[in-house]
């Protein structure tokens, strides 16, 4: 008897050590995504002036596209894969909390369609924009310059602004808001953390107002809202992540 209680205890206690690795496993994700994001994001606003110059005309954008070469290329590539982190990170949560609320695979699903289509958007700027940039400073040609501009504005449009800023941005904030209704619920969260996130997704829904005003050119826009908006969320991922490592009892 004594025997069977003792390996119960013992078999109990390596189930939660499972857990609270899993547990950490998930902080350390959105943690090191968070980084990942940051790093060549930052080099993006200095050596490129992103995202800024993503409203300059599309001759100086291709035209320092192409002066900044592999270099410029290279960290847009990072930029976008550095989201596979976070896309990995989303569904190890939305496992954990499967047993715990009725709709964690649709958290899953708005997660994964969330990080998938900012990557499309962004990894245009490895494959894409490089080859018109190129084209665009090797011909003299009015012409052909016009063309390639239309070329970039309707990718840019299609890439950037339908699928990655408006699409991907509105599932995150959807994911974001769901997340933290599902964990303050659940008490893993405290009541201020869930209304930050709201906060921050707030803000973050201001921003598609400039992404409207590309077609109604006289809309009012909220400035800079989508960088405290995007900069807030990322803020509340890295303390969801810093909670789930610090903890040191399961709490997913």
């Amino acid at each position: 008897m004594d025997l069977i209680f003792s390996y119960n205890i013992f078999y109990r206690r390596k189930e939660l050590d499972l857990k609270l690795n899993q547990q950490k496993k998930i902080g350390f994700l959105f943690v090191t995504g968070v980084i990942f994001i940051m790093i060549p994001y930052t080099i993006l606003t200095i050596i490129f002036e992103y995202p800024k110059i993503l409203r300059q005309p599309v001759a100086d954008i291709l035209v320092k596209f192409n002066s900044l070469g592999s270099t410029l290329i290279l960290t847009w590539w990072l930029f976008a894969i550095s989201g596979i982190i976070l896309l990995i990170a989303y569904n190890l949560l939305g496992s954990k909390l499967k047993d715990k609320i009725w709709y964690a695979d649709l958290l899953i699903h708005l997660g994964t369609i969330s990080g998938i289509l900012q990557i499309i958007g962004l990894i245009r700027w490895t494959f894409i924009i490089p080859i018109l940039a190129k084209s665009y400073v090797s011909t003299d040609s009015q012409y052909s310059k016009e063309i390639i501009e239309q070329v970039f504005f309707v990718i840019h449009q299609f890439g950037g602004v339908i699928l990655g800023e408006h699409l991907g941005q509105i599932f995150t904030i959807i994911w974001t808001l769901l997340t933290a209704y599902a964990l303050y619920h659940l008490r893993i969260i405290s009541r201020f953390s869930k209304y930050f996130a709201y906060t921050a997704s707030f803000i973050y829904t201001l921003a598609q107002l400039e992404l409207f005003k590309t077609i109604f050119p006289d809309l009012i826009s909220v400035k800079f809202s989508g960088l405290i908006g995007s900069t807030m969320w990322l803020v509340w991922l890295t303390w969801l992540g810093c909670l789930f490592i610090k903890s040191k009892k399961v709490i997913l």
